[in-house]
This record gives C-alpha cells, sequence and structure tokens, in this order.
C-alpha cells in the first residue's frame, strides 16, 4: 500500500509539471482555434488534447490520494467539462472547441493547486 501511494506522489508530481504547462498552452490555442489558425494549430491541438487526456489519466489514478482528506477534485464536474470538450471536437468546429477548453482552464487550475497541496504536505 505505502509503494502505491508513493507511486501515485511521483505520478502526482510529474502532473504538477505537465499541468503548468498546459495551463500556459491553453490560451494560445484558444487564440489558434477563435480566429488567429496557424499552420500547425491541427498538430499543437493534437498536442494539447494528448496532454489532456494524460492528465486524465493520472488524476483518475490518484484520485483517491487527491481527495484523501477532502473533496479537492469533483469527478462529475470534470466529466462533464470533458464531454463538452468531446463533443466540440467532434464537431470541428473551432470556435467550439475553443469555448470548452476556455470553459476547462478552471479546472486544471484547480487541479494544479489540488495536487501541489498533496504534494507539499508531510508525508
Amino acid at each position: 500500500m505505502e509503494n502505491m501511494t508513493t507511486e501515485q506522489l511521483e505520478a502526482l508530481e510529474t502532473l504538477a509539471e505537465f499541468n503548468d504547462r498546459l495551463i500556459k498552452n491553453l490560451p494560445t490555442i484558444i487564440s489558434e482555434l477563435s480566429g488567429n489558425r496557424q499552420t500547425d494549430t491541427d498538430q499543437y491541438l493534437k498536442n494539447i488534447i494528448d496532454a489532456i487526456n494524460w492528465e486524465i489519466s493520472v488524476t483518475n489514478s490518484t484520485l483517491a490520494i487527491l481527495n484523501n482528506e477532502h473533496t479537492r477534485i469533483d469527478k462529475e464536474t470534470f466529466n462533464q467539462k470533458m464531454l463538452t470538450l468531446n463533443s466540440a471536437i467532434s464537431t470541428k468546429a473551432d470556435s467550439e472547441i475553443a469555448a470548452a477548453l476556455e470553459n476547462l482552464i478552471p479546472y486544471f487550475k484547480q487541479l494544479g493547486a489540488a495536487v501541489k497541496e498533496v504534494t507539499s504536505s508531510p508525508r
């Protein structure tokens, strides 16, 4: 059990670094999808979606430790936001994808704060 907790904490430490970069990159992709498309926007969006999917995977596997003392991450709320993003991606409408990503920014900020709180507390 302790080994699993150690692995989860290490995963969260890695997640913190990825999350910081994701939060910094989201406004750029949102801008590109809001009328400032670049030649590499589609690839950039794919990379952002891959990062989001990776963060979801880590969050799901560490949710018990993230919400150990109290609920820091509400899984149902997050799932709704992800369903909105998935729906927007399936339409392939840049403006819808941009809006869905914009709505995810507060969640990823909350996730970052939760991860930092959990990983900085004494073990």
